[in-house]
């Protein structure tokens, strides 16, 4: 991260208190997709904050809550009739979700994947796959959650998306029982867990699975969601129509909030009062992320990760052998690092060319359950120029 603090931000840098200047390859971790202080963002947030603040939407409701959730609506996969409703943050999504699923089943259980990331409330480090730093010494953590082998083509031994499906379904009906199931839970591309791209057809088949022992199949698009990935929501790249998808980073321009959009049976299922909190879908933050939609639509930001995908995929296409792979879609691309002649990890080389980027002016993030993943999560509305100049300052990281 930026060692000095930050001063101001714009389309795709940040300067600091002493005007140093860092191309951004985070985004806030994926939340200022349209850019920092994006003029429509800015605009609407002041014209809110200029009307009210705050009511609480279930104490005296206003037209923006009810127009992001029917943006939602609009823009989730699925044909069906759905419901929306607002929350803070990933994490609260996260949990709502589950509550829903949970109620409308009436099932207890939870089945998440290794390597997942889904926040850092109790029941979200349950649900998330690594311990350090979420975990450790913070439990005990919620239970009824069960853990199934997630598809990571770079270290399954050459398993299609249907044979890594078949795996987890196996564990699934042995460790679980699917008549118990009242979720499952799942990152189309994972976050933290390394930018773990499914093999094709793993989804799907998970999907189906769901569906057919009446279980709640949730897709976690908090950092995949809003044209992050070249698509609306990463679930469309292999059709896949969730019950329930949980969304926040991107939605908001750069304000907290958050959803869960999904089947209405399921939404409706659950009791008058029985969803919300008291910042939910606050009014200025809806503001934001109304404008934040009209900026990706008015800009075509899907198409504009498409073309940053294509430019690192160029830039970083002929790397070293230590670059065991490089994956991802649209604007959320990683390379995961191992040691020269194998697949083990190397954290360490990882962290080091972290820190030469940011010393020359380009900050990247690290992640991975192992360590040793770069990830590049720039904004979507980033210029040719400092995309061009941060992947060169990525390559000469990556040599020295």
């Amino acid at each position: 991260m930026v060692s000095a603090y930050v001063d101001h931000a714009a389309g795709g840098t940040l300067t600091d208190v002493d005007g140093r200047e860092w191309i951004d390859f985070a985004s806030g971790i994926a939340v200022t997709s349209v850019g920092n202080s994006a003029p429509r963002v800015v605009e609407a947030v002041r014209a809110q904050v200029e009307r009210f603040t705050h009511t609480c939407f279930m104490v005296a409701p206003y037209e923006s809550y009810v127009a992001v959730c029917e943006q939602l609506i609009a823009l989730t996969p699925g044909s069906f009739e759905k419901r929306a409703a607002l929350f803070n943050s990933g994490a609260e999504a996260v949990e709502n979700a589950v509550k829903i699923a949970r109620h409308a089943t009436g099932r207890p259980a939870v089945v998440v994947f290794d390597h997942a990331y889904h926040g850092r409330t109790n029941l979200t480090m349950a649900l998330t796959a690594k311990n350090m730093p979420y975990k450790h010494r913070f439990g005990p953590f919620a239970p009824e959650v069960y853990r199934a082998p997630m598809s990571y083509p770079l270290r399954d031994g050459g398993l299609s998306g249907a044979e890594a499906a078949r795996r987890a379904i196996d564990v699934i009906e042995k460790q679980v029982g699917g008549s118990n199931v009242a979720a499952v839970l799942i990152e189309p591309i994972q976050g933290e867990g390394g930018f773990v791209v499914p093999a094709p057809g793993f989804l799907p088949a998970i999907a189906a699975w769901a569906r057919a022992n009446g279980a709640v199949f949730v897709a976690d698009e908090i950092q995949t969601g809003f044209a992050r990935t070249g698509q609306w929501f990463a679930s469309e790249h292999e059709a896949v129509e969730p019950d329930l998808i949980t969304t926040a980073k991107g939605m908001g321009g750069g304000l907290p909030i958050a959803g869960v959009a999904g089947r209405a049976e399921l939404m409706d299922a659950v009791h008058a009062g029985g969803l919300g909190g008291t910042y939910g879908g606050n009014p200025v933050a809806c503001a934001a992320a109304l404008a934040a939609v009209e900026t990706i639509r008015e800009l075509d930001l899907c198409a504009a990760a498409q073309r940053i995908e294509t430019a690192i995929r160029g830039a970083l296409s002929d790397l070293d052998p230590g670059v065991a792979e490089l994956r991802g879609r649209g604007a959320m691309m990683a390379i995961e690092l191992v040691l020269p002649g194998g697949t083990e990890p190397d954290p360490t080389r990882t962290a080091a060319v972290s820190k030469t980027c940011h010393d020359a002016g380009l900050l990247t993030l690290t992640c991975g359950t192992y360590g040793n993943v770069l990830r590049f999560l720039p904004p979507l509305v980033i210029s040719d120029e400092h995309l061009g100049r941060g992947l060169g300052i990525l390559r000469d990281a990556l040599r020295t």
